[in-house]
């Protein structure tokens, strides 16, 4: 399947097509979850709608609670199956989306794996006024979003 947007093949869509191969985790009617062909660690699973949308905005808010339904599920796993401590379970838009069709990440993790946080630079902001600019602005286009 192409990418709408740019025409470009989709690698996620080649899996879901059975095209390209790849280690099917979770196999469901509306999503496909299947092994990270760079894992964080081992187990690392990416979670994919089998509809190609491009970001989690892109996603009919219908699909929302079952996708993150099957994302609870993988996490669990981690822990149960493969005797994680716990999980990561991670997702961009756009910014650092290395394929441009929706899909959460989820890692297991264990104390001392060596993964340190988010190596992101942390910003404050210039006063409490800022701050409180910045939560009006989101909370006044959610409201209008409802």
């Amino acid at each position: 399947m192409a990418d709408s947007a740019s025409g470009k093949s989709c690698v996620f869509c080649e899996i879901v097509k059975g095209e390209r191969p790849a280690h099917i985790v979770l196999d469901t009617p509306d999503v496909l979850a299947f092994l990270d062909a760079r894992p964080l660690f081992k187990g690392h699973t990416l979670l994919v709608p089998r509809t190609h949308y491009e970001t989690l905005p892109d996603l009919p808010a219908e699909l929302l609670g079952p996708y993150f339904g099957h994302a609870q599920r993988l996490a669990a796993a981690m822990e149960s199956v493969l005797g994680a401590a716990g999980s990561f379970v991670a997702m961009n838009n756009r910014i650092s989306q290395s394929v441009p069709h929706l899909h959460v990440h989820v890692v297991p993790r264990n104390r001392k794996d060596g993964l340190r946080g988010f190596f992101w630079p942390r910003q404050k902001y210039d006063s409490d006024a800022e701050a409180a600019d910045y939560a009006a602005r989101l909370a006044t286009a959610l409201a209008n979003t409802s």
